[in-house]
């Protein structure tokens, strides 16, 4: 799946399922005429995010683009998959059944499972080693120290993911959504992300968007089944994939996958470091929904958000070796 110098994707010419079903038509024939169930098809004034799945059948799942930025990840998330397959054989990601560029399509094969967001109420202190552990050995495959070479071979290079907003778009926009005694914390924690990012991090390839949506669990076992949504693999420090984690999973889930990780890599993470993204992540996406008029995932406010975020602090805490200085 090399990519000859110059040529790029192409994509659809609109967000419908015909469009679609045409495409297939040149790519998967086979696929062309079953049963077409879409996900996310809806016009979007961002390029970036003129895209969407659909399942087909109930058996694979397509993604495609309607325009260039969207068309470049989905590509770029078919040659990660061939590179991964290869590189890191163990890692539980998609199956490529078929990938084209023209249109750029990725046809995928279906697990039935569910996202992590939709069975985290149920992980208890007796599930909670062992969720840990899934999640902290994914970690460590991924950024194992053969992989990068893997994915330059294929690609020829490796961007660089970025949370949803820097700490100067923060202290810039953000005052106006919390109150007076919350925005001295804010400007506070933006300050001290900025002191523990300024100098760089070692460099792995991370997922760069490895929400609670984009893992998928066994709902009988509570097993990790897959990892998805790897358009946005790049080069990264190890801290940058576990910014959502402290959100996602709660404070006790975060430190253990941060034990694990230590125990199978012989590599501590650096948690000052997961919490400065965390804060660029967080506050980032609060801005974000409220600047766009969208409500944020939990239907709450940035006032409730940062409240939540001082709430995490204070519990790591009383975590031995949590960074005390937030």
């Amino acid at each position: 799946m090399g990519d000859p110098v110059g040529v790029e994707p192409t994509w659809l010419s609109e967000p419908t399922v015909d469009a679609l079903r045409d495409a297939l038509r040149r790519v998967a024939p086979g696929l062309a005429e079953g049963t077409i169930v879409p996900r996310g098809l809806e016009p979007n004034d961002d390029p970036q995010w003129c895209a969407a799945s659909a399942v087909v059948d109930g058996r694979y799942v397509v993604k495609f683009a309607w325009a260039r930025k969207a068309a470049l990840r989905v590509w770029h998330q078919a040659r990660v998959l061939v590179a991964l397959r290869t590189a890191v054989p163990g890692l539980p990601v998609p199956e490529v059944v078929t990938a084209a560029r023209d249109p750029a399509i990725l046809v995928l094969r279906w697990v039935p499972a569910a996202t992590f967001f939709e069975v985290r109420h149920r992980i208890g202190a007796a599930e909670r080693d062992g969720v840990a552990r899934d999640l902290a050995g994914v970690l460590a495959e991924l950024h194992g120290p053969g992989v990068p070479g893997a994915l330059v071979q294929e690609i020829g290079g490796l961007p660089e993911p970025e949370p949803q907003a820097t700490t100067d778009a923060i202290r810039a926009r953000f005052g106006p959504l919390v109150r007076a005694g919350q925005w001295e914390r804010v400007l506070s924690w933006c300050d001290r992300a900025d002191a523990v990012l300024a100098v760089p991090g070692r460099r792995v390839v991370v997922h760069g968007d490895l929400h609670g949506g984009n893992h998928l669990w066994d709902r009988e076992t509570l097993r990790l089944r897959q990892v998805i949504d790897l358009e946005t693999v790049g080069a990264g420090e190890p801290e940058f994939d576990l910014r959502y984690l402290p959100w996602d999973c709660g404070v006790g889930l975060f430190s253990a996958v941060v034990a694990h990780y230590a125990r199978l890599t012989g590599t501590a993470l650096d948690v000052d470091r997961i919490m400065a993204w965390h804060v660029r992540t967080f506050l980032g996406d609060a801005l974000w929904h409220a600047e766009a008029g969208i409500p944020l995932p939990d239907g709450r406010t940035p006032v409730q958000w940062v409240d939540d975020l001082s709430g995490r602090f204070a519990a790591l805490a009383d975590v031995a070796g949590a960074p005390r200085r937030w």
